[in-house]
């Protein structure tokens, strides 16, 4: 698809852009986008565009295109004069993809809510490294090599701060139970 693109194929590019949209949006908003993750993809696609020349052949772009969609992120927030709030931040994570299907029970959806609510307050109090790496592995449902790729680090540290990190929000969330099943959503 990449050499499609390189060959001058706007289709291809059109392709490639409808294909990654909700993962990039779900990683603006993760990372803290808020009512800009829509501004900060389109610019995101834009640079990765530009940034094409540079782009590895044979490398996966899912993981590229993410590492950009996390510099433009975190410049849009530095740039920004005022702080996310944390409900604000929850607000647009809940929004970039619908999690609980409108069947659903009201009292398990309304656990499910409370659920979110907490384990993103614990993201919030971990470092920005920790709070990366559970974002890319477990929100964005990147595997090991993706995450390394899209934060440009060595599967080593990924793993070792993925430990870390995971071992504190065990810590910040004690009552905090997985799923059953891990698919499930109940």
């Amino acid at each position: 698809m990449i050499a499609r693109v390189r060959a001058g194929e706007p289709e291809a590019y059109a392709q490639l852009v409808r294909a990654h949209t909700g993962i990039a949006l779900r990683a603006a908003a993760a990372l803290g986008a808020g009512a800009d993750a829509e501004d900060v993809v389109q610019q995101a696609f834009v640079k990765a565009y530009c940034s094409l020349g540079r782009f590895k052949d044979g490398a996966a772009f899912k993981p590229w295109l993410l590492a950009i969609v996390a510099n433009e992120t975190r410049n849009t927030v530095r740039t920004a004069a005022r702080q996310r709030t944390l409900a604000g931040r929850e607000a647009a994570f809940v929004e970039a993809e619908p999690l609980i299907p409108e069947s659903a029970d009201p009292a398990v959806a309304a656990l499910e809510i409370e659920r979110r609510a907490a384990l993103q307050a614990a993201l919030e109090k971990l470092s920005e490294e920790h709070r990366l790496v559970v974002t890319y592995r477990y929100l964005l449902e990147m595997d090991e090599s993706e995450t390394a790729q899209a934060l440009g680090w060595p599967r080593g540290t990924v793993k070792s701060r993925l430990n870390r990190a995971l071992r504190k929000l065990g810590r910040l969330l004690p009552d905090f139970q997985p799923r059953e099943g891990g698919d499930e959503h109940g």
